[in-house]
């Protein structure tokens, strides 16, 4: 049996509205057979689902290529359905049937298409600076029609309706772009909500990224980048006889203020229902009292198709229980610190009022928290139309919480009522970790929900307080473990465009993308430049280089290559003798612990942490260009790299090989970075994990040493210090988070102290995924997954567990691509147990910890070596080639040669 299955185009499955004019396909091999591997590929496209006009033929194919292979036929047409199907042919001479037809539809190429404007509510709009006006158009369809889209997008955020429907389940949308340069789209079928006769288009707008408050701990916080809000819609009606009517946004439209009347990202929202309007977007209302919408002349040029991926409500909460606190305040504890909202139901009296605070922990007396929210007030406001039973949930504003304090509601609130409700971009979950500890398990499950709660549209630092931006280092930091947990390889596509659209003119990256002028930033007493800091402005280059990786997508590099360049380039031009980078202002390893108590910077000297990530950078610069057949800049940038390391130890190691600065971090950092000399790794390491007993085997690093501290220790054969730091439940450590209730990941390490008091409230997040980069290690060390850099998105896997004595098993899966990768090992009563599966068309190097050739059996019979291939006995255990399928190896093992977390 072989048969194709979970067809996709760039990445999504019968994705409408693309805007790539050479797309490419991937799909899975389904097989019963063993070492099953692709020779050949046959893809058709057509512009009809039955094939009988097919646009391109790629004929048979000789190739092992599953992922990514780009459309190669004659251009495509704008707004057109097209539909794909593939067969292939595998090594054992099986050919598949044609698979099911997969579908894509192209956005709008051209700009000039748009025939509509931008309009905007005009008088409305200063009913109130937060108020959402309400947009409306009716209009005649006479004819049976075939098909129907909408092309739409707003300055602002938009919610559409036809004829009293919701268009769609996206949320926050077009999405938070640099609204100068590049404005996305939305594009939806919306053939099921029309009628022959009469119909309605409603619209509200709300502030959004665009005008809203943004980042208000900072100057000039509201009206970033326009004073009106504005909507522009584009609405085609195909017909059977192949004519085509275009409804568009102009100044036929009318335009009233709605029930909304306070809409803020970071304030909440106020909804007033008595000043709803029955029906205002279905046909029939009187509208005569509505002003006429005002036209708009904007650009657009920056209009492009959606890039990324839609917001969606993903998890209904059912919340925990109600407690009262000892200030008597009444507190919905929801179990969990979620990003989203509460959707209640109530009955009341016309003019009663439900008012909800959100907050993410209690303070040490018990009491409602809201300190570390700055001034974002996080508060909904719904006023009763006093009508029978009443809905509600926030339309434009999202919250972090755990904790719903209810100031007022109509009689006595029953949980029953209450519902929270998680969004997050909608990214299809890939990974999952577990183990035989339970509190490394909500460590993980910690390290999903800081995920889920701070991918919303962009990769955030925060999703509660006044900031929500799109720190660059934070995210770099973050991005292999994200990669992980869900497939977030066109999330970081469009956020990488936009860095790229937001980067200076001399290559400079902006501390947030998209930008936000950081007129001061107030946790610093001086100006700072708003660009251009170390381990932050090299997103630029780790972040396309770890998506290439986990995808093998190499469109990403070829993409960015330019800013990656432009990067190091800006970088080269600020180090001295374009070597040690010694200038300008870094975050350097923030928040690290080795500081004086209350300080944001580590004690690592900026030049150490600069030119350690110039190096890194710079080396992977040089490797990327290697890909692209750039071999001139690629032997540029390889020289150039060397030359960096070479300066990185004449100055920061003695003639001895002593690392000068005596910090975890600034060894962590050269171990992994490659900069120590080979005959100087073992001090170092000896060095580092000196250090760490020496702080009784704790850590102090901060946001650029701790992804590092454990990969680098057990790259260096010190996997069982690597373990203890992970297994630690006392401060500072990943557990003691955990122990203190997190569930979530903490901004700092202390963030809740010892005693229940908390660290200074202008800073002080619990839902801040940098230090769960920890991740990426669970995966690839102690579960063992890995892919080979030379074939890179798992196209040839690297299985390589890391047991110990701290953990009885350890368990992972990755959907990678091609497939489901597992891995399970454990250890009980003498026997080592492995249990792998590897997807078709991949192959795996695996690792059987502390075998011996002789010892392993699979499935309870001795194996044979000419099935598996090539085996290599190593110190470490026997190494084997692995196909495609299920394996289950066990062997005898001494409890002994297991690694011992207490050596």
């Amino acid at each position: 049996m072989l048969k194709i299955k979970n067809l996709k185009c760039e990445y999504a499955r019968n994705p409408v509205g693309i805007g790539e004019k050479r797309p490419r396909f991937s799909w899975i091999i389904n097989s019963d057979g063993k070492k099953v591997m692709q020779t050949a590929y046959h893809i058709q496209v057509s512009e009809d689902n039955s094939f009988r006009n097919i646009l391109w033929d790629s004929g048979i194919a000789g190739s092992e290529d599953s992922i990514h292979v780009e459309y190669r036929g004659p251009e495509l047409n704008s707004r057109t359905r097209y539909y794909f199907r593939v067969k292939i042919r595998d090594n054992k001479n099986n050919e598949s049937p044609w698979s099911r037809a997969g579908f894509f539809e192209t956005a709008m190429f051209d700009n000039n298409g748009w025939k509509a404007s931008f309009i905007s509510s005009g008088k409305s709009d200063t009913s109130g600076f937060s108020a959402c006006p309400l947009f409306r158009r009716e209009f005649s369809v006479k004819r049976d029609f075939i098909s129907a889209r909408v092309y739409v997008t707003a300055l602002g955020l938009y919610e559409l309706w036809i004829n009293g429907k919701r268009v769609g389940e996206d949320l926050l949308t077009p999405g938070w772009t640099n609204y100068r340069k590049r404005l996305q789209y939305q594009t939806y079928d919306v053939i099921a909500l029309l009628r022959k006769g009469t119909n309605a288009i409603g619209a509200m707008v709300a502030n959004g990224w665009y005008r809203g408050y943004v980042a208000s701990w900072m100057e000039n916080s509201s009206q970033r980048y326009g004073k009106k809000t504005a909507l522009l819609l584009q609405i085609y009606i195909k017909y059977s006889d192949g004519t085509e009517d275009v409804i568009v946004s102009d100044k036929n439209w009318k335009t009233t203020r709605g029930p909304l009347i306070m809409s803020e990202l970071y304030h909440g929202e106020t909804y007033d229902a008595r000043l709803e309007i029955p029906g205002w977007n279905r046909p029939g209302i009187d509208d005569s009292t509505w002003a006429p919408a005002r036209e708009l002349k904007i650009n657009k040029r920056i209009i492009i198709p959606r890039e990324g991926v839609p917001v969606r409500r993903i998890e209904y909460i059912k919340p925990g229980k109600v407690i009262k606190t000892p200030r008597g305040e009444t507190v919905i504890d929801m179990g969990q610190n979620m990003v989203g909202w509460m959707h209640f139901t109530v009955t009341g009296k016309k003019g009663s009022r439900v008012v909800l605070k959100h907050a993410e922990v209690l303070d040490k007396d018990g009491n409602f928290y809201t300190a570390n929210l700055r001034s974002a007030k996080q508060r909904i406001e719904y006023i009763l139309r006093g009508e029978g039973k009443e809905c509600f949930e926030p339309h434009f504003s999202f919250q972090g919480f755990r904790y719903v304090k209810i100031e007022k509601y109509p009689g006595k609130p029953a949980l029953k009522n209450f519902t929270g409700v998680a969004i997050h971009t909608l990214m299809e979950k890939t990974g999952s970790f577990k183990c035989s500890n339970k509190l490394v398990n909500s460590l993980q499950s910690n390290i999903l929900w800081g995920q889920k709660g701070n991918f919303i549209d962009i990769p955030t630092d925060c999703p509660q307080r006044d900031e929500r931006l799109g720190w660059t280092g934070d995210a770099q930091v973050f991005s292999r473990t994200a990669c992980f947990n869900m497939d977030t390889a066109l999330f970081f596509k469009k956020w990488l465009r936009d860095l790229k659209s937001e980067q200076l003119e001399n290559g400079g990256v902006p501390y947030v993308i998209p930008a936000v002028k950081l007129d001061v930033l107030k946790f610093v007493k001086d100006k700072v430049p708003p660009h251009s800091a170390c381990g932050w402005g090299d997103a630029a280059v780790i972040c396309p280089w770890n998506v290439y990786l986990c995808y093998g997508d190499l469109r990403i590099i070829r993409e960015q290559y330019d800013s990656m360049k432009a990067w190091v380039e800006y970088v080269k031009s600020q180090a001295e003798d374009g070597l040690i980078w010694n200038k300008g202002f870094h975050f350097g390893d923030w928040l690290a612990l080795d500081s004086k108590e209350g300080s944001y910077f580590g004690a690592t000297p900026n030049d150490l942490v600069a030119t350690a990530f110039y190096a890194y950078s710079t080396g992977i610069l040089a490797r990327a260009a290697k890909l692209l057949r750039r071999n001139k800049e690629a032997k540029h940038y390889s020289h150039l790299h060397k030359n960096i390391i070479e300066a990185f130890q004449n100055k920061f190691f003695t003639t001895s090989g002593q690392l000068t600065v005596h910090t975890q971090t600034a060894h962590v950092l050269a171990l992994m970075f490659g900069l120590v000399r080979k005959k100087d790794i073992k001090r170092t390491v000896d060095t580092l994990v000196g250090y760490l007993k020496d702080n009784n085997w704790h850590l102090d690093t901060g946001f650029l040493g701790t992804p590092y501290l454990c990969h680098v220790l057990s790259d260096n054969g010190r996997t069982d210090v690597a373990y203890r730091l992970l297994l630690q439940t006392d401060y500072p450590s990943w557990l003691y988070q955990v122990l203190k209730g997190a569930t979530t990941i903490w901004e700092h390490w202390d963030g809740i102290k010892e005693d229940g008091s908390f660290w200074s409230a202008r800073m002080n997040s619990f839902n801040h995924y940098a230090y769960g980069s920890i991740g990426d290690w669970l995966y690839r060390v102690v579960a063992g997954i890995d892919t080979d850099e030379n074939k890179a998105g798992y196209k040839r896997i690297i299985l390589r567990p890391h047991p110990c004595s701290g953990l009885r098993w350890a368990a992972a899966e990755f959907r990678s691509m091609y497939g489901l990768i597992k891995i399970r090992w454990s250890y009980r009563d003498g026997v080592m147990e492995v249990k792998i599966t590897v997807p078709h068309n991949t192959k795996a190097l695996a690792l059987l910890p502390y075998a011996t050739i002789d010892s392993i059996t699979e499935s309870g019979v001795d194996i044979d070596r000419s099935v598996y291939g090539q085996f290599r006995e190593m110190d470490s255990g026997v190494e084997l080639e692995l196909g495609s399928g299920d394996y289950s190896f066990s062997y005898p093992v001494d409890a002994a040669a297991i690694t011992d977390i207490l050596n």
